[in-house]
């Protein structure tokens, strides 16, 4: 019995060590100490590729009613009929940020008719990307 409660004691010790800093991101996406810029076309477009261009590309809905096209760097960088979706340094100041990270009213955000918010991970490679001066590598 007193090994059974040693073993218990030891469980619950072990799930109380954090596996990373308490407010660090998650160790899937977590920055290395020298990570290398963000691609556009590594990084970025393949999240746009495989979760927007259904909508956002020019046969797509999305388009239809913005003009926004994520099919490309030049679509992006385009923004919509309504304006610039990127500020190259200043992902706080990009609605493209607003979007995704669902600071919109829910009739804008993105995806748009989804329950599936982007993963934290894509939000904070495109948030980095913008930062990093959104360039088209």
């Amino acid at each position: 019995m007193k090994t059974r409660y040693a073993a218990f004691a030891v469980i619950a010790a072990l799930a109380a060590i954090p596996l990373f800093a308490p407010g660090a991101s998650s160790p899937s996406c977590a920055a290395g100490p020298k990570e290398p810029p963000v691609s556009f076309k590594e990084d970025i477009l393949p999240v746009f590729q495989m979760r927007c261009v259904t909508c956002h590309s020019p046969n797509g809905e999305g388009y239809k009613v913005s003009g926004m096209d994520l099919t490309s760097y030049a679509g992006v960088m385009k923004g919509t009929k309504f304006g610039p979706m990127v500020i190259p340094r200043d992902p706080d100041a990009s609605n493209l940020m607003r979007l995704i990270d669902w600071r919109a009213s829910p009739t804008l955000r993105m995806p748009h008719n989804t329950q599936k918010q982007l993963s934290i991970c894509d939000r904070n490679a495109i948030r980095t990307w913008i930062r990093e001066g959104a360039k088209d590598n």
